[in-house]
């Protein structure tokens, strides 16, 4: 992108030029959350600062510039060739808020949390972009996991069902994926205004974890947890319990995709039977 555009790069510029190709690939190599200036990929970002510590590009504090002068277009397969190519001659002349408009008019659900839409859109444009903005009002426990997606569409599924504060469920909160570390979660769910949460107890040790292969390997561990763990937490499923009340969607945690296959699905039914339970359970 960067070479065929001649070189260099606004960031803002970046992330949208990526995002516009993106949503012709079959198969889109980044995913993207509705950000400050619109749609954004953390992923790419992340994705940015190793080639620029490895040399390939150098970062100013506006731009991007490619560094060498191989010829990487040469590299893509003719269909992402072609995108790019054609991303220029479509784009090539719109600046940062002509790439904007342009995202937030025909994308609106990338512009909800955008500070610039108010400035760049007409009062019918802003219209759209709030019809689509998230707003639901029931009392709602969520659980989901981050197994086989993008950092970016895990935050979606978090946004389209607005959630308030995402609870870690985790023993050790750490990951080797990108973005899903403590440390990473946190600022990534600041950025949404989305709270964060990390209650330890109510995970599983990682040593217990182990050589789980077939359903009943799960299983065996889950009636474990259910007899050993969740007796001695109930102080923490109330704390839950009670952010549920406060905060009305609030989201459990960890890293299996299959619920069946996750303590949190134990976790939440176990929250299900407390005294004041009267709300509604979801796995996303």
């Amino acid at each position: 992108m960067l070479q065929v555009f001649g070189g260099r790069l606004e960031k803002i510029n970046l992330q949208k030029l990526l995002f516009l190709v993106c949503q012709k690939q079959k198969e889109p190599e980044y995913d993207f959350i509705p950000y400050l200036y619109g749609c954004y990929s953390h992923s790419a970002k992340a994705d940015l600062f190793t080639m620029v510590k490895k040399d390939f590009l150098i970062e100013d504090e506006t731009g991007y510039s490619k560094k060498d002068r191989k010829n990487y277009l040469s590299l893509l397969d003719e269909e992402d060739k072609r995108l790019v190519n054609q991303a220029y001659v479509l784009y090539n002349k719109m600046d940062g808020d002509g790439l904007m408009k342009h995202t937030y008019t025909n994308f609106p659900y990338y512009a909800i949390n955008s500070t610039t839409a108010t400035r760049l859109l007409t009062k019918e444009q802003l219209i759209k972009v709030d019809a689509i903005r998230p707003n639901v009002n029931s009392t709602t426990l969520y659980t989901i996991g981050y197994e086989a997606i993008s950092l970016e569409a895990y935050l979606n599924k978090l946004i389209k069902n607005d959630i308030k504060v995402l609870v870690d469920v985790r023993n050790n909160p750490l990951s080797q994926k990108f973005g899903f570390s403590k440390s990473q979660l946190i600022n990534y769910c600041k950025g949404l205004n989305i709270e964060y949460i990390h209650f330890a107890e109510v995970g599983i040790q990682s040593e217990y974890r182990q050589e789980l292969k077939e359903q009943s390997d799960y299983d065996n561990l889950f009636t474990s947890y259910k007899k050993k763990t969740l007796p001695k937490t109930i102080a923490t499923q109330e704390k839950i319990l009670g952010l549920l009340k406060e905060k009305k969607r609030i989201a459990l945690t960890c890293f299996e995709a299959n619920i069946c296959q996750c303590h949190r699905k134990h976790l939440a039914e176990a929250i299900t039977l407390l005294k004041a339970w009267d709300y509604e359970l979801k796995h996303i």
